[in-house]
């Protein structure tokens, strides 16, 4: 994953509009080829970044998640500035968590959750992705072993405040699912190795959309938009897009 290199992109082709949200330690990488796919097929895509995520790991640490739904509705009122009143939205993990949130609080037209947690790890489990995170990101930047060794030492001495606050906004997005009402296609990988895949069931079972899938993926890991299943997912999910009631 080219973590120094990715931008938040805007891609705009046509009327119908969707906010693509990547997941906590990602970047808009992870949804750059959906997005591409999407803007063949005659729709708009806005990728934002959340606060922290993208540059320097020791940045992230004192970033939170209030700051980065922050930026989901920044993208979303981006989207509503630019001309598009219809949105559908779709993340990947923590960006499927954030989706449910805006399909409960702003109109959609339609949600897409893929390999979204209703549950969090233990925080000391959380921040070894941090840590996972700042190791691959100073790989990129060309620093050594050494030092990156050294510096991602550096940083498992220190903490990340916030990971507590990730674990209540799962909870509170869970405690909400029954507000949400837009169609859905919930998206989960049989074998994702970093959230509980029963989570997937959680949201399609707890949603009140009529008009709501589930859709299991057996071959893909946490990252299902970069897996080898990447393109019947993207398939998958303009099919569910063109099903929706679009005002033309």
């Amino acid at each position: 994953m080219r973590i120094g290199q990715a931008k938040p992109f805007f891609f705009e082709h046509g009327k119908r509009a969707v906010l693509l949200l990547h997941g906590f330690t990602g970047t808009s990488a992870d949804v750059r080829m959906l997005g591409r796919f999407l803007e063949k097929k005659g729709y708009t895509s806005l990728a934002p970044h959340y606060k922290g995520h993208g540059v320097d790991p020791e940045e992230l640490i004192h970033t939170g998640p209030d700051e980065w739904w922050q930026d989901v509705v920044g993208a979303y009122e981006q989207l509503k500035s630019a001309g598009y009143d219809q949105i559908a939205v779709a993340g990947l993990s923590l960006g499927g968590v954030f989706s449910l949130k805006v399909g409960k609080h702003m109109p959609v037209k339609g949600i897409v959750t893929m390999n979204a947690p209703m549950s969090m790890r233990s925080t000391d489990l959380m921040y070894e992705g941090v840590l996972r995170y700042a190791r691959e990101y100073k790989k990129i930047e060309g620093k050594s072993e050494a030092q990156i060794e050294e510096e991602v030492e550096a940083l498992r001495g220190q903490s990340m405040p916030s990971l507590a606050d990730l674990q209540q906004l799962v909870k509170d997005v869970r405690s909400g699912l029954d507000m949400v009402y837009a169609p859905a296609l919930v998206v989960q990988s049989v074998h994702d190795e970093v959230i509980d895949p029963d989570s997937a069931k959680v949201i399609y079972d707890t949603i009140e959309s009529t008009d709501k899938t589930i859709s299991w993926y057996e071959h893909s890991g946490h990252v299902i938009t970069l897996g080898k299943e990447k393109e019947q997912l993207h398939e998958e999910v303009f099919e569910f897009l063109e099903s929706l009631d679009w005002e033309e």
